[in-house]
């Protein structure tokens, strides 16, 4: 076998002579040997592959969603993310914006209102959700805490006319006993604890499903841990913990308002209803993801 110098390896692979030795070193370099101080290098050797090449991998949509959101990128999917998850959360709560309204908030920072009277809890809301939004991409593959989900509300109903009764606590599990849709709720007395089972069971396995997230969804929603907003925090925290387990998330709009209300009163009894509600909102979010061309499983 013939060999050439670590001088003539260098040049022939167009890298440094330090680099060579640190290939040979390493034992990329196969037949290398090292005479003295000196490595003798088979002539018909190949150059080693360099240890920060890999493969290209499509980029998860999670990660698109981050970096869209640091460059400020209008038009994109964080922008339809913003905007979508923002308008058909707060209009299944009662926001009387409209698509527009909200596109315009997200887009200006402004509003244009014209013969119109609009609620300023609507408008606070819609800015604050954008931000909760954010809190969601920022955070997605955090564990789901008490921390993080007090903290959603508090910034969802910051600076609302709630926020400054004095019975109504931002950020805080509820003070006084309420109900969803005619159904009894946790007791203010009985939701840390409820909540810290909750989570604790939840937590426990590291791979979500579909079912857990949905699951885990209905169980909070049962809780109903404060006094308003429990529906968009909710639906924050499915939408960040599909992005967390590589799940297409999902945007429940009106056209499915009565089927996910129906769903969730179910579920115990019928997991299917709220199942295909989530399916149907995923196929619609899927067809997005194909118009960014974003990768995803399904």
């Amino acid at each position: 076998m013939n060999y050439i110098s670590v001088a003539e390896a260098a040049k022939l692979w167009g890298v440094s002579e330090r680099s060579v030795r640190n290939y040979c070193a390493s034992g990329k370099v196969k037949n290398a040997i090292l005479a003295g101080k000196t490595w003798k290098i088979p002539e018909d050797a190949k150059k080693p592959e360099r240890i920060n090449k890999r493969k290209e991998m499509p980029a998860t949509l999670l990660e698109v969603l981050q970096r869209e959101k640091a460059s400020k990128l209008s038009g994109g999917i964080y922008h339809k993310v913003q905007v979508e998850l923002t308008y058909n959360s707060n209009h299944i709560e009662g926001s009387c914006l409209t698509h527009e309204q909200t596109q315009y908030i997200f887009g200006t920072n402004t509003i244009g209102i014209e013969n119109e009277v609009i609620n300023v809890d609507d408008i606070v809301e819609t800015a604050n959700h954008f931000r909760c939004i954010d809190m969601v991409i920022d955070d997605a593959n955090l564990q789901l805490s008490e921390r993080f989900i007090k903290r959603l509300h508090e910034v969802l109903k910051n600076g609302t006319s709630e926020s400054r009764k004095d019975w109504f606590a931002v950020g805080e599990y509820k003070r006084l006993p309420n109900e969803v849709g005619g159904q009894s709720t946790a007791l203010p007395s009985d939701v840390k604890e409820k909540m810290r089972q909750l989570l604790k069971s939840y937590n426990a396995d590291k791979k979500k499903s579909l079912d857990d997230i949905i699951d885990f969804h209905y169980q909070f929603e049962k809780i109903h841990p404060f006094q308003d907003g429990n529906g968009r925090v909710g639906r924050l925290i499915m939408f960040k913990e599909c992005l967390r387990n590589n799940i297409v998330p999902f945007i429940i709009d009106e056209k499915l308002k009565m089927f996910y209300y129906r769903g969730l009163h179910e579920w115990k009894r019928e997991r299917g209803y709220l199942r295909d509600t989530c399916l149907s909102a995923q196929d619609k979010f899927k067809t997005y993801l194909d118009y960014f061309k974003i990768a995803y499983k399904d």
